[in-house]
C-alpha cells in the first residue's frame, strides 16, 4: 500500500493517542468524518496497523523486573520448535517471543514482579522444557526508549 500525505497524518496522529475521535481527525485533516472512517478502514484492511488499544505500565502493575531470554532449542525437527514455541507461549508472563537467526532459536520478553520470580520462570518454566538446551537471561536495567516505526 502506498501512503500518501493523509494517510501519513492520520497515522501520527493516531500513533500517538489511538483513541482521538475521527472528528478531531477530520479537523485535523481538512477532511469530512466518513472520509476519516474509510481512510482508517482502508489502513487497517492493508495491515498498517494491528490494533487501537491502551497500553499498560508493567511498573505501574507492580512488574519490577524486564528481561529478555536467549533460548536454545534442540531442533530435532521443525515440529520441536513449534512445540517450544507453543510452550513458551502458555507463560502469561512472556509478552513478547521472536523467532530469531544465530544462536538461540527464540528471543523471549519477559515482566515478572521481581528477580525471585524471574529465576522461578526461568528454571521451572522455560529450562524444564525438555527440548530447552540452554537459556541465556539479559535483564534490563531501564528502558531507554520505546517508539514505533517511522510513518513515511
Amino acid at each position: 500500500m502506498i501512503l500518501d500525505e493523509i494517510d501519513i497524518k492520520i497515522l501520527n496522529i493516531l500513533s500517538k493517542d489511538a483513541r482521538t475521535s475521527y472528528l478531531h481527525i477530520a479537523r485535523q485533516c481538512g477532511l469530512s468524518g466518513a472520509a476519516i472512517h474509510q481512510r482508517i478502514a482502508k489502513l487497517k484492511n492493508n495491515q498498517v496497523f494491528r490494533t487501537s488499544r491502551i497500553q499498560l505500565s508493567p511498573k505501574g502493575l507492580g512488574y519490577n523486573t524486564c528481561a529478555f531470554i536467549g533460548i536454545q532449542v534442540n531442533l530435532v525437527n521443525e515440529r520441536t520448535h513449534q512445540e517450544v514455541f507453543l510452550k513458551i507461549k502458555d507463560i502469561p508472563e512472556i509478552v513478547e517471543c521472536h523467532h530469531i537467526t544465530g544462536k538461540y532459536s527464540l528471543l523471549a520478553k519477559i515482566y515478572t514482579k521481581n528477580n525471585e520470580e524471574l529465576k522461578r520462570i526461568l528454571v521451572e518454566e522455560i529450562q524444564s522444557i525438555v527440548e530447552v538446551v540452554g537459556t541465556e537471561t539479559f535483564i534490563s536495567l531501564e528502558e531507554g526508549f520505546s517508539r514505533q516505526v517511522p510513518v513515511e
